[in-house]
């Protein structure tokens, strides 16, 4: 992170998801999720986007709107 920026608690639950997907990538040999025969069905892949999404919305609840 740049500027020695603290992360926040949904900041760092999307890092510590995201080491775990590379992991698992890595460990099949891909480059991304969307050429594994899991794709719609990984719970990895699923923990990942709602990381994704909390970090996002900071915990507000309600609807994303991009």
């Amino acid at each position: 992170m740049e500027n020695n920026q603290k992360l926040d608690q949904w900041e760092e639950a999307l890092e510590e998801q995201l080491v775990v997907l590379k992991q698992c990538q890595e460990s099949f040999g891909l480059d991304s999720c969307s050429d594994c025969e899991k794709f719609f069905d990984c719970e990895i892949r699923k923990r990942y986007v709602i990381a994704v999404y909390e970090s996002m919305n900071k915990g507000s609840t309600g609807g994303f709107e991009f």
